[in-house]
């Protein structure tokens, strides 16, 4: 479940890995997993509808390793949904966010990612050890983490607020869940969100929000949909995908709080880079950077309806704890 005690994935992860089930780009993404490939090789792919290029001078500036080899070795810890995911219960090829985005600065850099299936605890020792170049995980950016790794981080996301499509209760932030029923995951940060925020509501002189903790998120949507609560509070991201893919859409919304555009409490997540490799660091910062610039970021992140927890700056090692 997205909207665990982690946050996201600041501690070990429960999700399966499905075992180290090599996983490797799509054929438009550059050279062969197998060799080396050159930029002249290299071709553009298409994600989310946009047409990403190679960029000459990114790909010269990548460590001769990599050159040498073609690919970026990436872990990946899935499912997690909306950042990785199987297209397929019982299919092995990888979609969501973060796997269209290691495809993207591929293609920038004119080299396959090649992502390999990795139980989340173990992706950076296994950096550490040189069994991969990088990972793209949901990883949040921490100075724990710092010491052994570099990031590039490419979003920030916390807390969000699920409500029915319309948004029939006019909510529009936290407060608003002051004397209302609300739902939310047992044992979740989100639920010590809520615990907190009724200081709030009390020194606002509204009463308390009526906390209704389910064991699943899926009974927290399902008192939604049944109109028992007027909100379910989960994780910015997990309330973006189910926006996105309930009832087509049509089930729910997500309430974006232009104060908290990620999301209540939001951290950075990164791309973890090998500190052996900083020329990799370097030009993956500037390859994300282009696709900021050029808008195909924010257009991968709606596909999977989290276009709001996108970041504006390519900014390297920017844990705030």
């Amino acid at each position: 479940m997205l909207n665990t005690p982690r946050g996201r994935r600041t501690a070990s992860a429960a999700l399966a890995a499905c075992g180290a089930l090599l996983l490797t780009a799509c054929s438009s993404s550059g050279s062969g997993a197998g060799g080396a490939g050159s930029a002249a090789d290299a071709k553009a792919v298409t994600i989310a509808g946009v047409e990403i290029k190679q960029d000459p001078a990114l790909h010269a500036a990548l460590p001769a390793t990599v050159k040498k080899a073609g690919k970026v070795r990436v872990a990946t810890d899935i499912p997690y949904p909306p950042f990785e995911m199987y297209i397929a219960e019982g299919k092995t090829e990888m979609t969501g966010l973060d796997y269209d985005l290691g495809q993207a600065l591929g293609a920038k850099l004119g080299v396959t990612f090649e992502f390999t299936a990795q139980k989340f605890d173990g992706i950076v020792p296994a950096i550490q050890a040189g069994k991969y170049d990088a990972a793209i995980s949901a990883i949040t950016d921490n100075r724990d983490r710092e010491k052994v790794v570099d990031f590039v981080d490419y979003s920030a996301s916390g807390t969000g607020i699920l409500v029915e499509a319309g948004n029939p209760h006019g909510i529009t932030n936290l407060n608003d869940l002051c004397g209302r029923p609300v739902a939310v995951q047992t044992g979740t940060n989100q639920q010590k969100l809520l615990d907190k925020q009724q200081d709030a509501c009390k020194a606002a002189g509204k009463p308390a929000i009526d906390v209704q903790a389910f064991p699943k998120d899926s009974d927290a949507q399902l008192a939604l949909r049944s109109a028992k609560v007027i909100a379910d509070v989960l994780t910015k991201p997990a309330a973006g995908w189910t926006a996105k893919t309930a009832d087509d859409g049509k089930a729910f919304q997500v309430v974006d709080d232009p104060a908290a555009l990620g999301g209540y409490n939001a951290s950075p997540n990164g791309i973890a880079v090998s500190k052996d490799l900083p020329e990799l660091t370097d030009a993956v910062q500037k390859a994300l950077q282009q696709l900021i610039d050029d808008g195909s970021l924010a257009k991968i992140y709606g596909k999977y309806g989290v276009a709001s927890i996108a970041v504006k700056q390519a900014t390297k090692n920017s844990a705030v704890d």
